[in-house]
């Protein structure tokens, strides 16, 4: 039977306060059979989820899209709710029922709309101060009283800040976000959250109040000790819209009626952490009936409403909790709690005590090799919490305005007994759906994967940062770019990375130049390195390959565009990039002594990677019709190999620059003939015996190893690369007890030392990118580039020597697909495969022949569902449509 399931618009469930002129939906479709593909679908569009009236229909359309489907001609209006379901009919001429009903809400969509005033604290003389003198900045409250009559209908909060705040309405927190209205850049872009606040409001009295704090816009930034660098004042900036059942309308807005005091909150820093007085909390403060006259009048902050975008991407939220495994007391005498797992986010507690003493918490990811706590790698970052007791019953608090990176806490003032149930580590995370897992026999490398994960957790709060610990926790784009692709196959991150792209585009330089780090926080030389700024193109590259939305590219095209051709201006020759600053093979473990700059030329990799982003550039162009651009970046990529050539391969076809990463650049973008191609192969192959297949890669070059490796027919290379668990080596970090992802591939040494102090995080997700080959080589799942999304999906497993067994699954946006391989004890091989409805696969059997490979026990030129099988160079290939396949084959040679 054919059901239409899993509604979503613009990749959300139900979404609120949506800023989309032109709405997309996309669905699933659910059929037992085999081979399904959607010919036809109908939409409607109600403002009644009864569909008592249909206000917008696509009518019968016949077309096999189901993703992304762009309501045309439905013209929304802000704030109202839009109900819509989807019906369909297959090949067959089978029709579904209407699906179940599914609903988006607009938010405000005209700035014209917004009647707020920016209010906050009066504090003339922080006017021009670049740090406070001192820590102790106490937070502010805010709040009002209002009255709301009989008949409510539907209530609506639209709110963000400049700072971070939190609201409670008659007492009650109001929504589950945290962090908001999260990191964007500022001066060009402040996201509004939007709160369905029905349930929350009574007939008669009310009392609505906010907590502000310093979070991304006032707060210190960077290592350079710089604060206040998007503006010095917090402010709060609120609707509240209130329909009656009558069709009238009552509006709240933050004015000069609010009124404002000085908090609990001594101090609250996104690195530092907070400074907590319990004796100072303010009982009531949020509910009705409160006497605030003893507060102060707010003051009104200057702040143009025109940044103001409602929430774009997947708010920050609380995910799981953490039990601490362990109380140690170190050689110190130190009291210690081990959590088991390097996380981020914070440490909930219970104490109990005197009125006025004071416990502190310290977070740190390792513990020294002596069994102390150590902090010395958060370079300038305090990560502490101070919290001073009112006394009495039992308190439990946790942190409102400050996150932490940690695995180990030190506990000082806390009475004994210590009990380890009073302690808990709570996750947080932007809340992007999970979409995909790898599982293997081998333990290791699930610990792995299990690495990869958590470095993910870890660095995806509200933007993709390069780790979450230290004085830096900064959107760097060469980290963002690398992982980009790993971190799409284990969660949703299309509006995760829209919105960080958008914040790319608004800081880009007018001559088309790209910050290290977005939203940018560095000075104005801090800009367009190679494989950095390369994150302008590949990021919606990838966005568009892995869930098929062609509008990422509509927006960020000129974005991409004035990347190359700021690229193009530099230097002399328009054709090569040898100019300016780059961070080269970062960390690459052939630099010289005392540098973080592997050996690799940097001209060489600047100008392999204006080449790679001149082709993607070249290729969205034909995506987007644009066909002049398209002749133009086609012209000029054959330019820029042709003088790769010139400059970096000797007329016999060597490359002059002879590293590990030089030759995986060469062959991962493809810009090597016909005569330097075969010798740079044989030249990496040649460097990593050389090393004992050990790796001497850094940023750069660590993504693609194994990639090449697996295109070049060596995958037993890429394996024993992967089960290495000597450093240099992914494995290695696990056999030191890591569970994220290290900045260094000896961030711990073999005897217990550190690498260094100063930059040695231990969750930084860039060499995680490896992931990328687990799910698309080993579990072999990826996608057509002529049918992005997995319209057209490729299982293509790469089984080596060292596994029994891999499988992956990815939740795609036209449904599952998974891939599972074994091994049989009488050596021949096994794959299972799930291709959801609406696609079709092209499935490759490694080292099989026709005459001994079956589906179900049914010849595969016969079996249902398989459109085509014929012979391939590395086995069999099929083409198959929809379904659950079980393959079984005899190798028909020595399988390495």
């Amino acid at each position: 039977m054919l059901h239409v399931a899993d509604l979503r618009c613009e990749y959300k469930i139900n979404p609120m306060g949506l800023d989309v002129r032109r709405p997309r939906i996309s669905w699933k479709l659910k059929s037992e059979a085999r081979s399904v593909v959607q010919k036809a679908y109908e939409i409607e569009v109600s403002e009644s989820p009864d569909f008592g009236s249909v206000l917008w229909s696509s009518g019968p359309t016949e077309s096999e899209q189901s993703v992304h489907v762009e309501l045309s001609g439905l013209n929304v209006v802000s704030r109202k709710r839009y109900h819509y379901r989807v019906r369909v009919w297959d090949a067959g001429g089978e029709a579904s029922a209407w699906s179940e009903t599914a609903w988006f809400e607009t938010g405000v969509l005209d700035r014209s709309e917004w009647i707020a005033k920016w209010i906050g604290v009066d504090k003339p003389e922080e006017q021009g101060k670049t740090r406070p003198d001192t820590y102790e900045e106490r937070t502010p409250l805010l709040r009002r009283s209002f009255r709301v009559g009989q008949g409510v209908k539907r209530a609506r909060i639209y709110a963000t800040a400049l700072g971070l705040y939190e609201l409670e309405l008659n007492g009650a927190r109001v929504g589950e976000d945290y962090f908001t209205p999260g990191w964007t850049s500022y001066k060009h872009r402040i996201q509004v959250q939007a709160y369905d606040v029905t349930a929350m409001l009574q007939a008669g009295e009310n009392a609505i109040g906010a907590m502000l704090g310093n979070g991304w816009y006032k707060g210190p930034l960077a290592w350079k000790d710089h604060y206040c660098i998007f503006g010095n004042r917090q402010a709060l900036f609120l609707q509240l819209h209130i329909e009656y059942e009558d069709g009238t309308e009552q509006t709240i807005v933050s004015d000069e009626s609010w009124r404002t005091t000085a908090s609990q909150i001594l101090m609250s820093e996104i690195y530092h952490g907070e400074t907590y007085d319990a004796r100072l909390e303010i009982p009531g403060w949020s509910r009705p009936g409160y006497d605030d006259g003893q507060w102060d009048a707010v003051a009104i902050v200057e702040q143009s409403n025109d940044v103001l975008v409602m929430q774009e991407n997947d708010p920050v939220r609380k995910f799981e909790e953490i039990r601490p495994i362990e109380l140690i007391k170190t050689p110190l005498g130190e009291t210690v709690l081990d959590l088991g797992q390097n996380m981020v986010g914070w440490l909930r507690f219970k104490v109990r005590g005197e009125a006025g003493s004071e416990v502190v918490v310290h977070h740190a990811e390792v513990l020294d090799k002596d069994g102390n706590f150590y902090t010395a790698n958060l370079r300038a970052a305090k990560q502490e919490i101070h919290y001073i007791l009112k006394g009495g019953e039992v308190e439990t608090y946790e942190p409102r305005f400050s996150f932490q990176g940690f695995r180990y806490v030190r506990l000082t003032g806390f009475p004994e007994p210590i009990r380890l149930e009073d302690f808990t580590g709570v996750v947080l995370h932007s809340d992007m759906a999970s979409t995909g897992s790898f599982a293997c026999s081998d333990p290791l490398v699930n610990q792995l994967q299990h690495n990869i994960e958590w470095g993910l957790k870890g660095n995806f709060l509200d933007v993709p940062t390069d780790c979450p610990q230290r004085d830096e926790r900064l959107g760097w784009t060469g980290d963002a770019q690398m992982f980009i692709r790993t971190a799409a196959y284990l969660r949703n991150i299309a509006p995760f990375f829209a919105k960080w792209c958008r914040d790319l585009a608004a800081d880009q330089r007018e001559d088309g130049g790209v910050p290290f780090v977005v939203p940018n926080v560095l000075d104005d030389n801090s800009h367009s390195s190679s494989a950095w700024g390369d994150a302008a193109v590949i990021c919606p590259w990838t966005i568009y390959l892995c869930y098929g939305d062609k509008r990422i590219l509509e927006e960020q095209y000129d974005s991409m565009k004035a990347w190359v051709e700021y690229i193009r201006k530099q230097g002399d020759d328009e054709h090569l990039w040898n100019t300016g600053f780059h961070f080269g093979d970062w960390l690459g473990l052939d630099s010289k002594p005392d540098t973080y700059i592997g050996a690799t030329d940097r001209d060489y990799i600047a100008t392999a990677f204006y080449a790679y982003s001149t082709s993607l550039l070249r290729k969205t162009a034909d995506v987007l019709g644009k066909r002049e651009d398209e002749a133009e970046y086609a012209g000029l990529y054959r330019s820029i190999v042709a003088a790769f050539h010139r400059e970096f391969v000797t007329p016999s076809g060597r490359l002059s620059v002879p590293t590990q990463t030089a030759q995986l650049l060469g062959l991962m973008f493809g810009i090597l003939d016909d005569k330097a191609k075969p010798r740079a192969e044989k030249k990496l192959l040649e460097l990593l015996e050389e090393s004992k297949f050990h790796l001497t890669t850094g940023f750069v070059g660590t993504p693609y190893l194994n990639h090449v490796l697996t295109a070049i027919g060596r995958s037993d290379a890429a394996y024993k690369l992967l089960f290495q668990q000597d450093y240099p080596s992914w494995l290695y970090q696990i056999t030191k007890g890591a569970t994220t992802i290290w900045e260094h591939w000896d961030g711990i040494k073999e005897d217990g030392s550190f690498w260094s102090a100063d930059m040695n995080s231990f969750n930084h997700y860039a060499y995680g990118a490896i992931g990328d080959w687990l799910y698309r080589s080993v579990a072999g799942i990826d996608t057509d580039e002529q049918a992005v999304g997995y319209k057209k999906i490729h299982i293509r497993p790469e089984p080596g020597e060292g596994l029994d067994w891999a499988e992956g699954r990815l939740d795609t946006m036209y449904g599952e697909v998974r891939s599972y391989w074994k091994r049989e004890e009488d050596g021949s091989m096994e794959l299972e495969v799930t291709i959801p409805a609406n696609t079709t696969a092209e499935i490759r059997l490694p080292n099989a022949d026709l005459k001994t490979a079956s589906e179900s026990g049914s010849r595969l030129d016969e079996a249902e569902g398989v459109v085509s099988a014929r012979e391939a160079e590395d086995g069999v290939a099929l083409s198959v449509g929809s379904g659950q396949y079980r393959f079984v084959w005899r190798l028909h040679e020595t399988f390495i």
